[in-house]
């Protein structure tokens, strides 16, 4: 159990820091390419930001363990708007700006609905990883049809001004690889000390992967959501929570249904699917009202992270009960 625990942390550590030498690395090289900041902020910082997601996901499933990869992708839409918008929140009001962000919403009410629908029969199976990842691969071409048609939008200039621009096409080649290889091995790392840690336990590798594995693969999504409002880029926080929650419901899912077909289980439509939903629900609420007063204010934030800790609470106490 200790080997397990350990291996949890370092995990966890490595996870975080591969995911922003990962992110740097893939920005950089996008902007080397020639690609728009607008496209950045939309896909390279989302998809980069649930990298972790995807891999920890793919490789629990392809290791047979489902429950903790779909629990994974739950737990972490649930972990972004409650714990980490609702700190960023807390930290600083969070302006909105962009009618990107804004458009961005309806999106991820549709891609959660999605996801949220292919459950219900309480079987992940290939055609609705089909469908799943099919709906990502159209909303990856909105981003890029957005980027055109909004280049000088807010979270364009969010996006430009948190991309580094010094680094060589070398270098920035070299954060991409090293900061992939590292992710897969934090991954794998990840996966294994939660199941030792949830078989130790007696605990389900559901609620290790909403709780433990969800919190871990979602803090560079935190470090990523603070930064931006350190530096007062508002709507690219905003818009980070928005494009990995839809990274994570259509491609994370997506890929462990692809790998590993398998039962849903009931807990999981019941409890954890409507505790995204009503989160994505006060989000899209929060977004739309604050772009009209001022954006996210700390009372607001204050709710974000107490339905998050009771969430967790509650999950806590079905272990216990």
């Amino acid at each position: 159990m200790l080997i397990a625990l350990g291996g949890l942390v370092l995990g966890l550590v490595l996870l975080t820091w591969s995911a922003d030498k990962f992110i740097d690395g893939a920005a950089a090289v996008a902007q080397l390419l020639g690609m728009s900041p607008l496209l950045v902020g939309i896909l390279i910082v989302g998809f980069g930001t649930s990298a972790p997601e995807m891999l920890v996901s793919a490789i629990a499933a392809w290791q047979g363990e489902p429950d903790l990869a779909l629990g994974n992708a739950i737990g972490s839409n649930i972990a972004n708007v409650g714990l980490i918008l609702g700190l960023t929140a807390l930290m600083a009001p969070i302006a909105i700006h962009s009618t990107v962000v804004k458009q961005e919403i309806p999106l991820l009410l549709l891609a959660t609905g999605i996801g949220v629908v292919v459950l219900l029969n309480g079987f992940l199976g290939r055609g609705d990883a089909v469908l799943l990842l099919g709906a990502l691969a159209t909303y990856i071409a909105f981003g890029i049809w957005q980027s055109v048609q909004s280049p000088g939008d807010a979270l364009a200039a969010d996006s430009d001004a948190a991309i580094s621009h010094e680094q060589s096409p070398a270098k920035a080649g070299v954060a991409l690889g090293f900061g992939l290889l590292v992710l897969l091995a934090s991954s794998r790392l990840l996966v294994w000390s939660a199941t030792e840690i949830a078989t130790g336990l007696g605990v389900s590798e559901l609620i290790i992967g909403l709780t433990i594995v969800a919190l871990g693969t979602s803090l560079p999504e935190l470090a990523a959501s603070i930064a931006s409002v350190r530096k007062n880029q508002h709507d690219l926080a905003v818009g980070n929570v928005i494009g990995s929650n839809v990274f994570n419901i259509l491609g994370v899912v997506g890929i462990a249904g692809l790998i590993h077909p398998d039962l849903v289980s009931a807990i999981v439509v019941q409890r954890d699917s409507v505790v995204m939903v009503l989160l994505t629900i006060a989000l899209a609420v929060l977004c739309w009202r604050g772009a009209r007063r001022g954006g996210i204010n700390r009372w607001q934030g204050a709710l974000l992270v107490g339905a998050y800790v009771a969430y967790n609470a509650t999950l806590a106490w079905s272990v216990v009960a």
